[in-house]
């Protein structure tokens, strides 16, 4: 008994001499190297990161400045002259609320539609019993690198019957040949053996796609929501080509695009100008374009701002996970 006591206490001076050594190694030591590259580092990313706000911060101080004051210059991240007015101009637009609401459902409509066909697509080109999926992926790669241009996607476009139309803004948005690869990516990273035995439990192609695969894509369905929410909402010009015709089908960045050029046309030349933006940039005393602008983009980045920290936890590891080949 005297030997395996003595024994067990060889054994456990050895275990803790061991973890005294390696508490003491040097990897855990704060050595000179590893202070002046801490140092190094977080000024580094504290400068970076400032750079980024500083932008942020001098728009809205600007928003929230007077118009005429504004032109001197010369703001920081405080406004100088304090006013309401800017945002005065934007809310007081009699089409800004419709937009507003035209804007949230057509996002929700591309995100969706883009999301499902996307993944779909990707599912299947995933698959090695898909004996077309490279010349499938060939033929969405080739249109990262050539366009065919805006009048023959406007030619499309008008004999497709959807000028005018709601489905202008998400029928041509469908597939996203980035979107498409990122996805296709993540899902060939999945083990052959989940998919397997779904088909064994009797699982379809759909059901596995849609309840075995899927979930295993949140983090990657994340972030390419948030690139095609991010695209959808700033996007104006689809509204200008497509739907201009249509007051019901005009979005919040083409009004506030309107309004914007229509104060700059004032300021510019004082000439009034027709339409609901042009009436209320003309009635907008004290403001000007710089300042107008300010609020334009604040106000239009607000929606997304609000929705990025919930997608943020996804964004970094979504990407990175979509980007290698497991």
């Amino acid at each position: 008994m005297a030997t395996i006591a003595s024994e067990s206490a060889t054994i456990a001076s050895e275990s803790l001499s061991l973890r005294t050594s390696r508490a003491r190694s040097p990897r855990n030591k704060w050595t000179v190297e590893r202070i002046v590259f801490t140092t190094l580092n977080t000024t580094f990313l504290v400068l970076l990161a400032a750079l980024m706000v500083y932008p942020l911060l001098n728009t809205l101080a600007i928003s929230f400045n007077n118009g005429q004051d504004a032109i001197r210059g010369g703001i920081g991240i405080w406004p100088r002259v304090f006013s309401l007015q800017n945002y005065g101009v934007v809310f007081n637009m009699s089409t800004l609320y419709q937009a507003f609401f035209m804007s949230v459902l057509k996002t929700v409509v591309v995100v969706a539609t883009n999301l499902f066909f996307t993944s779909m697509l990707a599912y299947a080109l995933s698959r090695n019993e898909f004996i077309f999926r490279r010349s499938i992926t060939l033929i969405f790669v080739a249109t990262m690198y050539f366009d065919a241009g805006l009048i023959p996607n406007y030619l499309l476009i008008k004999d497709l019957g959807l000028l005018n139309n709601f489905n202008a803004y998400w029928v041509p948005t469908i597939i996203s040949a980035f979107n498409l690869i990122l996805l296709r990516t993540y899902m060939k990273s999945i083990p052959d053996e989940i998919i397997e035995s779904a088909r064994i439990d009797g699982a379809g192609e759909f059901r596995t796609w849609w309840q075995i695969v899927m979930p295993l894509c949140k983090p990657t369905l994340a972030v390419i929501g948030l690139f095609v929410a991010v695209g959808s909402w700033n996007s104006w010009l689809d509204t200008l080509l497509y739907n201009s015709n249509e007051q019901w089908l005009s979005t919040l960045q083409y009004e506030l695009q309107k309004l914007l050029s229509s104060s700059m046309t004032q300021g510019m030349n004082g000439a009034g100008q027709s339409g609901g933006a042009a009436a209320a940039a003309a009635g907008a005393q004290g403001t000007t374009p710089i300042a107008l602008r300010s609020a334009i983009t604040m106000v239009a980045a607000v929606p997304i701002l609000f929705v990025y920290p919930f997608l943020q936890k996804h964004f970094v590891s979504g990407l990175m996970i979509g980007s290698v080949k497991g």
